[in-house]
């Protein structure tokens, strides 16, 4: 009995043993599922901020992004607005309200000396038309010398600057009997274009002299052939004068000519030309030394039909020479042409030879000694080839045009080809050279 007993005590004490036991691992355990459990709350807890703090930049960029996509929007109505005001100024001719803006089309120079009532006609005829298109065309007067009535003149337009060309240096001729006025001339010449090339910077100038008056649409035609100026480099200079622009010989205001002969009196030349001028300028007739072939190299000129500038200058270095035969009848345009709606194209390179051949092909060949007489007796354009430069002045001299030539080319002349009209009508004379229609691709038809 007392050994059953015993055996049931070992018993209890192995049980609360193994009860311990268990309530010591079972402690243990549940010890390391809390500090898990509590590690686990603190990661839950630390993803949680992360979230939140990944959540607020979100919101943050979701807000810059909204206020990107309102500045957006707001460029986008002011350049919608923009390109309205743009295209409104467009059909208002934004560059007509533009244009003065820009920079001027030429420096105008009125060359004087020792004239000042000259001078003075001159000027009131360019300030008539030029006061509406002051800055496109800015005036200025050189004067050659000390003249003081001169000087006074010049200084009394407040609008127009003044220049004074002082050279004391002494002339020498290089031939006995000649007239030391066309060498100061010369100098005058070159150092006002220096001047306004080079110190004054512009890019195109017009020269006049003092004893010019100009047409109404003076400016106006300048303006449109500066583009041709500029665009085609076989022009050398354009011109507002016809030599055969007597009242007998014109028609025509809108038309305008090549030419292989320099006319002078009112011309516009570029700042690009004048640097190759410029170092080889000639001590004396400068506007001979322009007509040589060597000089032009084939680059050619525009000049009118009709003149925009009339030469009252009976009085001065040339003493008068042609004035009452060839200057004194000169046409002065008196019609208002809308350059700026006239194509001009026609008179580029490589349009005007296949312009004035089509032309010339249209008129009725006429010869023979009594080929004037013919020509007056025909009622459509005609052509009447001369020979050589003696029967050239022949015809002229029966029509009544200007028979001199420089360098072998007569005054007006294209291809060797001189255009007039026949007594103030529509018809037209062309005295053609002996190669004219060769060069012009009509030899042979």
């Amino acid at each position: 009995m007392a050994r059953g007993f015993c055996d049931v005590r070992i018993l209890l004490v192995v049980a609360a043993a193994a009860f311990i036991y268990i309530q010591v691992r079972l402690f243990a355990t549940q010890s390391e599922y809390a500090e898990r459990l509590a590690a686990v709350v603190e990661s839950e807890n630390q993803c949680t901020s992360q979230m939140r703090l990944l959540i607020e930049q979100i919101s943050t960029q979701q807000g810059k992004i909204v206020a990107l996509e309102e500045a957006k929007k707001i460029r986008d109505e002011e350049c919608a607005q923009l390109k309205t005001l743009v295209r409104h100024l467009e059909r208002k001719n934004l560059q007509s309200l533009t244009s003065q803006k820009e920079g001027p089309v030429a420096a105008v120079v009125i060359m004087a000396c020792n004239r000042p009532d000259y001078l003075e006609r001159t000027v009131e005829s360019v300030l008539k038309y030029q006061r509406s298109v002051s800055a496109k065309f800015p005036v200025f007067i050189s004067q050659d010398g000390t003249n003081p009535d001169v000087k006074t003149k010049a200084l009394s337009y407040s609008q127009i600057t003044y220049m004074q060309h002082l050279d004391s240096e002494p002339v020498h001729t290089e031939r006995p009997g000649e007239i030391i006025a066309y060498y100061k001339i010369a100098r005058h010449y070159k150092w006002a274009l220096d001047e306004l090339f080079t110190k004054h910077n512009f890019s195109r100038v017009i020269i006049l002299e003092d004893d010019m008056e100009i047409a109404p649409d003076f400016f106006d035609y300048f303006e449109a052939t500066s583009a041709l100026l500029e665009k085609d480099k076989t022009i050398m200079a354009v011109s507002s004068w016809n030599d055969n622009g007597q009242l007998e010989f014109v028609h025509d205001p809108e038309v305008l000519y090549r030419s292989d002969f320099f006319p002078g009196l009112g011309w516009m030349l570029t700042k690009s030309l004048w640097h190759e001028l410029s170092p080889k300028w000639p001590k004396a007739y400068w506007d001979d030394w322009l007509r040589l072939k060597e000089v032009h190299k084939d680059r050619q000129f525009i000049r009118p039909e009709v003149c925009r500038t009339y030469n009252f200058g009976e009085h001065g270095s040339s003493m008068g020479q042609f004035y009452r035969q060839y200057l004194e009848p000169i046409k002065l345009n008196d019609v208002h042409v809308d350059w700026k709606s006239v194509d001009l194209s026609y008179l580029l390179e490589d349009k005007f030879l296949n312009h004035f051949a089509q032309i010339l092909s249209k008129a009725r060949p006429v010869d023979g000694p009594d080929a004037v007489l013919k020509a007056h007796n025909v009622d459509v354009d005609v052509r009447i080839q001369y020979s050589d430069q003696r029967d050239f002045e022949r015809l002229a001299r029966q029509f009544g045009i200007f028979e001199e030539w420089k360098d072998g080319i007569p005054r007006t002349a294209y291809k060797g080809v001189v255009v007039f009209r026949y007594r103030r009508t529509q018809r037209r004379i062309f005295l053609v050279g002996p190669d004219s229609l060769e060069q012009l691709g009509l030899k042979h038809s």
